[in-house]
């Protein structure tokens, strides 16, 4: 029994080191493949795409994660004076619209609208950089630690940063949603398209979240109200998705402003050649209830009902209308991946997304404005793609408010018949 026993120890021991040997080998092979990995991303961050770059940070951390004891070296950042970002200063300006979402001189003109809020918050911290990881997080969803790296500044300096940086758009940049401000241009723009007296599209967007509570697909809600050029009027942003639209709507500060202060849509009407007078309004999305400020498509009540000419036309015209709202927030999410339609916000990060929205939609303005365009990467996101309606409103209109659509109607059938 000894004998055996002794056997036994010696063919475990064996065993132990045979094991020991594999997990020494399989270490130094994955040493060895982050360490060139890690050489040809040093070499290479300049010339590689953030989206590449990203993508081979991430391989490398997860290969690190799964090798054995001893583990490789994890990613480090350089001397400030030395991070990427700096670098990257000195490249030409047709590389700013892939890592910021915006040209060089859009970048310098944002930072000097900024620099005063942001300059006290960050003493050690040149106010470029600060803004510059803000908008590098909010364009790619890259991870605190990854802006570290970019950056030469510790994760939690990366998430001051981002923070500090939406708070300052939104505290500086709000004069961009030209509700208030730019409504001749609005409405000019809308009458290009035979649509008088239109104030804006208004219609709902998803986020979703990782909460139990709301369900499998639980999401906040945004309302945005959006002109003809595809910038945001009004943002209403943080519904949950137990909300039906309707209810939203009445509890937004846009319905308060129309229906009870009287601040919005008070201006004077527009007569039809058929002596017609129709008030100013917004088109808005079939979800919602159909007031006289407030026009939605014609529904059929059945299958076998069919419009005539004037039904059709209007809704034709609603429909590419409506179409706005789905670009504004197809080009808001392909230009932040921060917000993009596949992204999944953790509960405990929920309370700050309607705060980061409504800097991500006064940032598109912000770009739309300067004439950006999108970039190449943005757009080879996917993050155009439509999202799935909403229920049609079942209630009954407004009879004043079917008064309104029917002349309209009639307006726009008559246009299209002179095309």
């Amino acid at each position: 029994m000894a004998k055996k026993r002794k056997a036994k120890r010696a063919v475990n021991v064996k065993h132990h080191h045979q094991f020991q040997n594999q997990n020494q080998n399989v270490a130094a092979l994955i040493a060895q493949v982050t360490h060139t990995a890690h050489s040809f991303l040093s070499r290479n961050d300049l010339l590689l795409l953030p989206s590449q770059s990203l993508r081979l940070e991430s391989l490398i951390s997860s290969l690190i994660s799964l090798a054995p004891q001893p583990k490789p070296s994890p990613l480090l950042s350089p001397p400030h004076r030395d991070c990427w970002f700096r670098r990257f200063c000195s490249l030409s300006d047709s590389r700013w619209l892939n890592a910021f979402r915006m040209s060089k001189p859009s970048f310098s003109h944002l930072l000097h609208l900024l620099t005063p809020s942001l300059a006290p918050s960050f003493p050690h911290i040149a106010p470029d950089c600060v803004l510059a990881a803000a908008l590098f997080r909010l364009a790619h969803a890259a991870p605190y630690a990854a802006i570290a790296r970019r950056f030469g500044i510790a994760p939690s300096e990366a998430c001051r940063a981002f923070f500090a940086v939406c708070k300052a758009v939104v505290d500086n940049l709000g004069h961009l949603f030209e509700l208030r401000t730019g409504s001749e241009r609005v409405v000019v723009g809308f009458g290009l398209s035979y649509l008088p007296n239109c104030f804006g599209v208004l219609g709902l967007a998803r986020f979703r979240i990782d909460d139990s509570l709301l369900g499998q697909n639980g999401c906040l809600m945004v309302q945005a109200l959006v002109d003809s050029e595809g910038r945001f009027l009004d943002v209403s942003a943080g519904w949950p998705s137990t909300m039906n639209p309707e209810t939203i709507l009445r509890e937004s500060k846009i319905y308060h402003e129309v229906e009870e202060s009287k601040e919005l849509l008070n201006g004077p009407c527009y007569n039809l050649h058929d002596g017609n007078l129709i008030p100013q309004y917004i088109l808005g999305e079939p979800c919602f209830p159909l007031l006289p400020w407030l026009l939605t498509p014609y529904n059929r009540v059945n299958e076998e009902d069919s419009f005539g000419s004037a039904e059709r036309a209007f809704n034709c015209a609603h429909g590419n209308a409506m179409e706005l709202v789905g670009n504004a927030f197809g080009g808001l999410r392909a230009r932040w991946q921060l917000l993009a339609t596949s992204r999944k916000w953790k509960l405990e990060c929920v309370e700050h997304l309607p705060f980061v929205v409504v800097a991500g939609c006064l940032l598109h303005n912000f770009v739309v404005k300067c004439n950006e365009k999108m970039s190449d990467e943005g757009v080879g996101k996917g993050c155009l793609e439509k999202e799935e309606g909403f229920p049609a409103f079942d209630g009954v209109g407004d009879e004043n408010a079917v008064r309104v659509r029917d002349a309209l109607a009639m307006h726009l059938s008559r246009m299209s018949s002179r095309k």
